[in-house]
Formats: C-alpha cells, sequence, structure tokens
C-alpha cells in the first residue's frame, strides 16, 4: 500500500511508518550534501531541523523553463560523519541512497527518526515532482547548497523506520528465504 505524507514530518506520521514501505512526499523538505553537511557540522545549521526532512541532493542546473535539473539521490553514507549531530537537533528524515552505518542507525531509534530511499538513476523523473526551489544558505557551495524544496508527491521508499528496522536486512533475508525453497 502506498502512503501519502507531508513534509515537515509529524510524530504520528514518523510512527506509521514501516521499513519497506512506499510513501509520496508532499510539502517543504531541503537539500545538502557532504560540504553543506560538514559546514553545518563545523559552524552551526542555518536551517530549522526540527521535524524536518534532508534530501541527500546536489541537483545539476535547471535547463530554461526547468524548476531545477536533474535531482537524483547522492550515496547517504557519504554524511554519516554528521548525521547523528543533525538528528541530535530535530531532523527526523533523510532521503538518499545506500546503507548507513551502525551509529547512524542507533541514532535514528533514540531520536526516532526514518529514512528513505529515491531511485538512483531517475533523477530526472524525480525533478519533475519538485515545485519550487530556493537556494537558501551555502550559495558559494554551486549544486551543494542548500536549498528549500517545494515537492508534491516525491516517490521514495522507507528503508529504516524509527525502530530500526532496516529494508536492506529483511529484503536479503526474504530473497534466501524465496531461493531456498
Amino acid at each position: 500500500m502506498n502512503k501519502h505524507i507531508t513534509a515537515p514530518l509529524t510524530d504520528d506520521t514518523i510512527n506509521e511508518l514501516q521499513a519497506g514501505e512506499y510513501v509520496y512526499i508532499t510539502g517543504t523538505i531541503y537539500t545538502a550534501r557532504d560540504a553543506a553537511h560538514k559546514r553545518m557540522y563545523e559552524n552551526g545549521i542555518p536551517i530549522e531541523l526540527d521535524h524536518n526532512i534532508i534530501y541527500y541532493l546536489g541537483p545539476s542546473p535547471a535547463k530554461e523553463g526547468q524548476v531545477i535539473g536533474s535531482a537524483g539521490p547522492t550515496t547517504s553514507s557519504r554524511m554519516d560523519k554528521y548525521t547523528p549531530y543533525m538528528l541530535e537537533h530535530g531532523l527526523k528524515g533523510m532521503i538518499g541512497k545506500g546503507k548507513r552505518s551502525p551509529e547512524v542507525i542507533d541514532s535514528m531509534i533514540s531520536n526516532r527518526a526514518v529514512y528513505f530511499a529515491a531511485i538512483g538513476g531517475a533523477g530526472a523523473l524525480l525533478s519533475k515532482c519538485i515545485k519550487k526551489s530556493e537556494v537558501i544558505a551555502y550559495d558559494d557551495l554551486g549544486t551543494e547548497a542548500i536549498r528549500k524544496l517545494e515537492v508534491e508527491n516525491l516517490p521514495v521508499i522507507v528503508v529504516i523506520d524509527k525502530n530500526g528496522n532496516n529494508l536492506y536486512e529483511t529484503a536479503v533475508k526474504d530473497f534466501k528465504k524465496q531461493c531456498i525453497k
């Protein structure tokens, strides 16, 4: 079953999300990648993180008539060093691709946060869900600047829920069970 949720996230929404669910996000989310995370960690956070979602995204430049260029996720583990800090400051959702470290998962559990995956390689399609994009911090970082996005029905999958249930682990177990039959 597909769920439609609104960002910023509410505690009720976070409590309902379970690993493996397909979700469509509508509302306000933020972008930040490696360089922005490093700067926030070293110099303080210039955005309100409380119950917000960060999309690990460095979009390509927008072509004429587009809101944003290709908007595919980057590898999330590159932000793992900084993620517990962000979670401690109120971040409740992350969108990226790939596995997360045990430290990040532990921090997600203690801070009741969720990790979503967007489909890598589908950046041109994902960009169509972005209705507005505005650079709000670190303009000097170019594509890695922090952006405020208004999204409509952005498709993601809950990979790790607030309890630490991890689709990357359960999917492998389920696949092995199917193959052993």
